[in-house]
Formats: C-alpha cells, structure tokens, sequence
C-alpha cells in the first residue's frame, strides 16, 4: 500500500503475531511502514511494533472459560466514535425536521425528538450541549439529509459556535456516505453511537461489556467503509499485501469477523449460564415478574419500593441500568416473587443494538407475568408505549405475556389531580409509595391464576416435617395450633402441582 517500503522481494508472505485476542498482520522482515492506517479493527501505530522483522508472538489455544481479562480485551480493544472524546465536550445538537414525508406520518416532533437528545447527552459526565438548532429536511434517511442551502447554513452555523467538540445529527443511523459529506471537522455522531457510548459509561457486567462489544460491530464496519473509500482514492486501497492473495480491506474485514465471532461464543457460554439461573429459579418455584418499560420510566424505583432492597439505588437517569438484576418481594399472602429490572427501551434505535442486547432481554420471554411502566408525566408517554410494545413484538414475547401484562402509570405525583383514563391501567407513585397495595394485589392475582393455585386449610402433624414443607413451597398465611393435640391447620396458598407432591409425600 501507499506508503509502505519494501526492502525484500514482495511475493514473501507476511507473518502473524497475536495482540489481546486478534492475529494482526505483519510484514516481511525489513519492511518499514511509514503511514499510519486509521482502520477501527486493528489499530496500527506509528510505533516499533513492526521494526525487528520477527513477530513477537504466535498463535495460542483458546480457553473455554471466558474469564474477566479476555471481557475486557474484547470491550477496550476497539474504539468507536464516541469512545475517543474524553474530558469535556460541548455539543452541537442537529435535528432533522421532518415537514413531509412519504414513508409515514410522524408519531413525534422535532421539539420533543430534541428534548429526548439534550436528555441524552447529558446523561454523560462532562459533555454539555452549546447549541441546538432544528434543520428542515425532506429525506433524513437518504445520503444527503439535508438540502445545498439548510447545509450551508448549518455549516455556518456550527462554525461561528465556539467550542464545539461533537456535532450529534440526531437520527437513528447515518449512513457511511452521510458521515463522509458532514465533514465540520469535528466528530459527528447519531443517537446509535451516543447511546453507545452512554452504555459503555455504564457497563458493570462481563455480559453488559460483551453485548456493548458486539453492538459496536455495526459501527465499526461503517468505519471501515469510509476509510477504505477514502484509500482508493489515493489508489491505495486495492493493493495485495505481499503474495498473501488479499487485499488490506478482506484483511481487515477477516479481524473484524474473527472478532465478531468471539464475541458471539463468549455471549452464547453466558447465555447457557443464565438459562441454568433460570432453571434454578424455576426449581424454588418462584413466580418472576419483568418490570419493563421506556427507559427512566422509575423501573428501578417501582422495585425498590415493592420489596424494600436496599441494594438497589435509582437515578434519575436514561440507561442507569444495563444488566438485568433479580430481587425478591412478598405478596399480600406472604407469597415470595422474584421481580427483575430490565434494560429501558429507546425509540429510533436500529435493530443491532436490540439484537445485541436478545441475552439480557430473553428474561423476559421466560417470566410468569410482565409490569410495563410508564411515566405518565411525560409528553410522549404515549408514543413511548408503542415502542415498548414494539420491541415486545420484534422479541417475539409469547402471547400469554402480552395478554396479561399489568400496565402501571408511574410519577401521578408529578401531575396535579391526576385522573387514569384507562380503566386497566394502575395508577402509582413508586417515589412516595402511593398505588403500592393494589398492585401487590394485581399481582398476586395474575400469579395465582397462573400458577393454578388456590387456599387450602391443611391439618398437619407438627412431629413432622408437613409445616416446614408447606413453608418452603406453599405461601403459609396463618397457622392455628393445638399444643395438646401435637397438630396445627395451616391455610396455604400453594399450587396443584406442590399439593399433589405433597400428598405423595406426607398421604
């Protein structure tokens, strides 16, 4: 390629050595590289990686085990756009205003589709927006967004705005074409690599850091798209590297497959390793509850406020949480659930990042009941709705959940007289505990049924182990003893299922 010195024959093939979890390609010995490529898979510096000819290491055998050190390789590695902007950032937010449109009709407006962006990058540390204008555009989808003229102005725009770090084009994706024509000469983002990077701030788990991982894959190949076009035409792009029969860009392409298929076997080990968590819960027969919803619908909050788990410390904050947490809570009948906090959902995101995220969200699809949160307080709460219930649709939730899922308004405290036109519908305040008791009880009905169980009054030998056992797999709401007798009527709640093991057992 352009730049590079050969100081042998090139027809010898280059050699491979191994850094963190990738084979990179080496030149022959005495081949000296001078240009830097900018290509996201293998970072390629200006450093003596290459110098001495020999390579450094070779290749080694793989662990089963997927071991924190390997989750973190795959997680730092490779750098996507947003990842580079460290310290403090002043953005420049773009709104593409939608006057018409063939497709479809808006369900939103740029004002609100605005107020979500500036939400969002304030969601990080350090980043504050300078300025926010909404561009009029008849084809936000297409290589050119906007217009000659709305683009000239914007341009001008952004350059008489001191400061700016970080232009965010607030649509879903820009295409690869459409992040070459932007050039402000400064980073340019869309609301897929924002959110990104927001996730990456937030990522705890070595699930969470792998789905980030391979959710980056996207990304990283419309990268590699650019880059390579901006080669070719310097007339660099096509060449062969030494007689290897590949171009720089199949290379390139190889790393970032090899890459993604890592990821995707050490997901797959995890996911094996949640559905053996599942199994154990289903084991101890708890019934589990997902609590889903828009993302800083108050999910967490609603949690904390139904069993008590001190554990569990909310933000108000879009995407405060990325992994999905179990936490236990008792019903009116003293019937242990097992409620799980969920990722919140987004509208206008690409089918990837969900897609990455199907591990985390196949919880859902395995649970006794759903609670759909929604912050009635919000302006769009009911558009938030329909992508919540969209994305339930895409994960294709089976039809038993989306027949009895409780749908639960949340923040009434924040509306004055707040009065629930939907008559299935549940008001609350997880914040000040307001609603708490009816749902317990919504809840605790749903399960019942589900679990086909019913109340039964049981006398039981307290010389045995009857009491103890009807504890463990029942929910024992009162017990009447009669000391003289050695015996007790225990009133249960417990299922078909336990009352037929229990009479096997105990006659």
């Amino acid at each position: 390629p352009k730049g590079v010195t050969y100081n042998q024959h090139n027809s010898m093939r280059p050699s491979t050595t191994s850094v963190g979890c990738h084979k990179l390609l080496l030149p022959p010995a005495g081949v000296t590289v001078t240009r830097t490529f900018a290509c996201s898979v293998v970072c390629l510096k200006k450093t003596n990686v290459f110098d001495g000819g020999a390579p450094t290491g070779g290749d080694t055998e793989e662990d089963d085990a997927i071991d924190d050190h390997e989750v973190e390789e795959l997680f730092q590695e490779v750098q996507f756009p947003a990842a580079a902007a460290v310290g403090q950032q002043k953005v420049f937010i773009v709104q593409p205003d939608v006057k018409w449109s063939r497709r479809k009709q808006q369900q939103t407006t740029a004002e609100l589709m605005m107020d979500e962006a500036v939400a969002l990058v304030h969601t990080l540390d350090h980043w504050r927006v300078v300025e926010k204008v909404a561009v009029s555009t008849k084809t936000p989808e297409k290589k050119r967004i906007f217009g000659k003229g709305n683009f000239q102005l914007l341009s001008e725009k952004i350059r008489q705005t001191s400061g700016v770090t970080v232009v965010l084009v607030n649509v879903d994706r820009l295409s690869a074409a459409s992040q070459v024509r932007l050039l402000w000469g400064v980073r340019v983002l869309d609301r897929y690599s924002l959110v990104l990077h927001i996730f990456r701030t937030n990522a705890r788990t070595r699930e969470a850091k792998l789905q980030i991982s391979l959710a980056e894959i996207p990304l990283l190949r419309s990268r590699l798209k650019n880059e390579f076009a901006d080669m070719d035409q310097q007339g660099s792009g096509a060449r062969y590297i030494g007689g290897s029969g590949e171009t720089l860009w199949e290379v390139q392409q190889r790393l970032l497959k090899e890459r993604e298929m890592k990821i995707r076997s050490a997901l797959e080990k995890l996911k094996r390793k949640r559905k053996l968590l599942r199994s154990r819960r289903q084991r101890c027969h708890f019934p589990v509850v997902s609590v889903l919803g828009y993302t800083n619908c108050g999910k967490t909050t609603l949690i904390k406020a139904l069993t008590g788990d001190a554990v569990l410390q909310p933000k108000d904050q879009l995407f405060a949480t990325l992994d999905v947490t179990v936490h236990a809570g008792q019903l009116p009948s003293h019937m242990t659930v097992l409620y799980v906090d969920t990722i919140g959902f987004l509208s206008q995101l690409p089918h990837q990042l969900i897609d990455s995220f199907s591990a985390t969200l196949e919880d859902i699809k395995h649970s006794d009941l759903l609670i759909h949160v929604r912050d009635v307080s919000h302006p769009e709460t009911e558009n938030q709705k329909m992508n919540v219930l969209n994305v339930l649709k895409n994960l294709e939730v089976p039809d038993r959940l989306m027949s009895s899922i409780i749908e639960v308004h949340n923040k009434t405290d924040l509306i004055q007289d707040y009065q629930c036109t939907d008559s299935s519908a549940l008001p609350v305040s997880a914040l000040w505990g307001r609603g708490l008791e009816t749902l317990k009880t919504a809840v605790e009905a749903e399960v019942v049924n589900l679990a086909k169980s019913r109340w039964l009054n049981i006398p039981v030998d307290l010389s045995t182990p009857q009491l103890s056992w009807l504890y463990r797999e029942g929910a024992v709401q009162d017990v009447q003893v009669n000391a003289d007798a050695g015996t007790a009527v225990v009133k249960v709640l417990i299922s078909e299922a336990a009352y037929g093991r229990y009479r096997k057992l105990f006659g």
